[in-house]
Parts: structure tokens; C-alpha cells; sequence
């Protein structure tokens, strides 16, 4: 009775645990400890987009518009809606980010969003080569 009931008990886990992982995969919300969904060639996709003057001024202006009340004007982190615990992470200067956030991974990050630390997904507002025109300026935000 005691083993019928544990492992009936499992079972129950397992059900649970598997539809809170159909939630985070639904939500955008997979890759452990990242809560980000990218694809596979996320690291080695790049942008259909020359990262001209009118590509940049569309990118800032898509940033100013829906960016910068989290990643702040100048892509610190210091918007009025940011996360004070995930300060580092929102701050788009940082040359380190640079190596792990390739233009196609920021493309996916931007696309997808996360649940946690919060970052809207913008696929269902932007157009794809709108997100693009962001990634190039935001690429300009780095740091040397």
C-alpha cells in the first residue's frame, strides 16, 4: 500500500513538475538559470540588416520608444521601470555582455522576452526588421 501510494505520488509529481515546464516553455521562460527561449543557431544567426545610418536612427528611435524606460537612455539599466536586482544584467554597455550576446541571441532575447527578470516580448508590437534595427543600435551601446 505504502510503495502503491509513493509511487503514485511520483506520478502526481512528475505530472506537475511537467506542466510547470510547459508553462516556462510556453512563457519563454527555458535554458537553465536563464529563463531566455532561443533556438539552437541563436549564437551564429545574423541580421539581414546593414547596420546603416537610417537602420541605426530606427533603432534608436525604436529603443527611446520601447526600451528605455527599463535599460534607461543610454542603455545603463537606469530606467524609472528597472529592476534594482538586475541592474547588472539590464546594463546593455557592458562589454562583456558583447561576447555573450551576439546579434542573433539579442534578436531572440528581444523577440521572446522572459518572464523573470522581466523583459517584454516584443514580437507581438515590432516587426522583425524593426527588432533588427534595435540590435544594431544597441550593438552601438558597448563599450570598447
Amino acid at each position: 500500500m505504502i510503495r502503491r501510494l509513493a509511487i503514485i505520488g511520483c506520478g502526481v509529481v512528475l505530472t506537475i513538475c511537467g506542466m510547470a515546464a510547459a508553462d516556462l516553455v510556453q512563457s519563454g521562460q527555458t535554458g537553465p538559470g536563464t529563463g531566455w527561449q532561443l533556438p539552437p543557431d541563436a549564437e551564429t544567426k545574423k541580421s539581414p540588416l546593414q547596420a546603416d545610418a537610417k537602420v541605426l536612427a530606427t533603432g534608436k528611435s525604436v529603443f527611446k520608444d520601447k526600451c528605455t524606460k527599463c535599460h534607461g537612455p543610454g542603455g545603463l539599466g537606469d530606467g524609472p521601470d528597472a529592476d534594482p536586482d538586475h541592474r547588472e544584467d539590464m546594463d546593455l554597455t557592458n562589454p562583456k555582455r558583447a561576447d555573450r550576446n551576439t546579434d542573433g541571441v539579442v534578436f531572440y532575447k528581444v523577440w521572446n522576452g522572459r518572464r523573470r527578470p522581466k523583459m517584454p516580448a516584443f514580437k507581438e508590437e515590432l516587426t522583425e526588421q524593426q527588432v533588427w534595427s534595435v540590435v544594431a543600435y544597441v550593438q552601438t551601446l558597448r563599450k570598447k
